[in-house]
């Protein structure tokens, strides 16, 4: 039976050192950067016991074009058998349209559940770490016209890796961009011989980990190059999570230190697949933006 202290909230920004709490007694590394991400461009659901400690937490993420994304989905220990799982997910997905398309990254743990809500698996992620500190030295560039550079401030550079984004992902989101772009570390883009932005890569430094993506390119060499500028001078260890079918970006990968940690399954529920994308999507942001 459900305890009668335990109730289902919309959380806020005040929530967030009980969330981080909550991430850390799970082991994950949400801090207060990427938590405010979070609140800024989706939802957050969590049960409180009497004395407004987080039990619980989800998020949802809505796009601009029927797409949506969950993730952050945590149950403390000692409120797990308790449906709370079940609460938060239900929460999540009707905050959104029912002919909205809703991806997730599952756990192993939350897998059987996010299948009896009906989500099914369309394609999967690989997680890399990498450890070392030596540096991870690119092929040479092949002889196209593009360099890379620093993003700049210009809206004509944000709204075009915005574009670049839509197409990689299959859904335009402009407010995560613009706000994954302010908390990074590094934005870098790749811009031809007219100055137009072709690739672009973001990499943001965590309590743990340097998260090397979004990374979207033309192709595997322009990714490789954009990882390695990325990462240059980066002494601590690296995440990247790599969506399926990029077989030369991932070859480089493990040729250059990389260890594949995981290769979780990416469900989606509301739709047979994920929406169209043009391949040019070499790493994603990070597990819960999809």
């Amino acid at each position: 039976m459900k305890s009668t202290t335990h109730r289902l909230h919309t959380l806020s920004a005040a929530d967030i050192p009980d969330l981080i709490a909550l991430s850390d007694s799970v082991g994950w590394d949400y801090d207060e950067a990427e938590i405010r991400t979070i609140l800024s461009i989706g939802t957050v659901f969590g049960h409180k016991d009497d004395s407004d400690r987080i039990v619980s937490s989800a998020a949802i993420i809505e796009y601009e074009e029927g797409l949506a994304t969950i993730g952050m989905v945590i149950v403390h220990s000692s409120c797990r058998g308790l449906g709370y799982g079940r609460d938060l997910m239900e929460a999540c997905m009707k905050a959104v349209s029912g002919d909205t398309a809703i991806m997730l990254i599952a756990t192993p743990d939350g897998e059987p559940l996010y299948q009896r809500l009906g989500f099914v698996t369309a394609t999967h992620i690989h997680k890399f770490l990498r450890r070392g500190d030596t540096p991870v030295v690119p092929p040479a560039a092949k002889a196209v016209p593009y360099h890379i550079a620093s993003m700049e401030e210009e809206e004509t550079d944000l709204e075009r890796v915005v574009e670049l984004d839509q197409g990689a992902l299959g859904s335009r989101r402009s407010l995560f961009v613009q706000m994954r772009k302010a908390q990074a570390a590094r934005c870098l883009v790749a811009k031809d011989a007219n100055g137009t932005v072709v690739g672009y890569g973001f990499a943001v430094q965590g309590p743990i980990n340097l998260i090397a993506g979004p990374i979207v390119a033309r192709d595997a060499d322009m990714a490789i190059q954009l990882l390695c500028a990325l990462i240059q001078n980066h002494d601590g260890q690296v995440r990247i999570d790599v969506p399926d079918g990029p077989e030369a970006f991932l070859a480089f990968l493990e040729q250059n230190g990389f260890q594949k940690a995981s290769r979780p399954p990416v469900m989606v529920a509301n739709a047979k697949s994920l929406p169209q994308r043009n391949g040019s999507y070499f790493a994603i942001g990070a597990q819960i933006y999809g």
